[in-house]
């Protein structure tokens, strides 16, 4: 019994080092998010001033594919915000004719495969944009741009989606819920 203190106190010291991470994590999803917006807002920015170029007969070579990478980082960057507020495409009608117990074990299910699968996209994008580097890989626009400069957008973006699945999975193991917020009826 003289433990009990010392593993209560080690609990609290948990929670607390489980409460940081949970904000740390919230913040990087809200982040990314916000990185996604400026992409759509520079994807804008590139389409008008192409336009004032050819208005004014100037070439401004490679645009095109400026707004083609900032739509993928765009893409990319808005997964996890994009799960965590329920803007994913989620089938939950059979979840909702079964029990609890059974729900669980389908969303445990369902978020293992999607994390495993979300790792698995990112450990193959990681291994891309290497390889773009190391061979020194460029685009075949105008533009020349290296490879690895956009692609880096595509690795950030699945590594943090495959996180944030990770953390869906492990919180339905814990508690039994998923922390995707929904505003449409399930």
């Amino acid at each position: 019994m003289g433990n009990l203190p010392n593993i209560r106190q080690g609990g609290l010291r948990m929670l607390a080092f489980g409460v940081s991470v949970r904000r740390i994590l919230d913040r990087v999803y809200v982040g990314c998010g916000v990185i996604a917006a400026l992409f759509l807002i520079a994807i804008l920015s590139l389409i008008v001033l192409q336009m004032l170029a050819r208005w004014t007969g100037e070439v401004f070579p490679g645009a095109p594919d400026y707004a083609g990478y900032s739509m993928a980082a765009a893409s990319f960057f808005a997964f996890a915000h994009a799960l965590g507020r329920g803007a994913h495409i989620r089938v939950s009608m059979v979840l909702n004719l079964v029990g609890p117990r059974t729900r669980r074990a389908m969303e445990t299910w369902c978020f293992s495969i999607a994390a495993a699968l979300g790792w698995y996209f990112s450990y193959f994008a990681v291994k891309a944009t290497y390889w773009s580097w190391k061979f020194n890989d460029v685009s075949q626009g105008q533009d020349a741009t290296p490879l690895w400069i956009p692609q880096t957008a595509m690795v950030l973006g699945s590594t943090v989606f495959a996180i944030a699945l990770t953390d869906n999975l492990i919180h339905v193991i814990f508690s039994g819920r998923h922390r995707i917020e929904t505003e449409a009826v399930e």
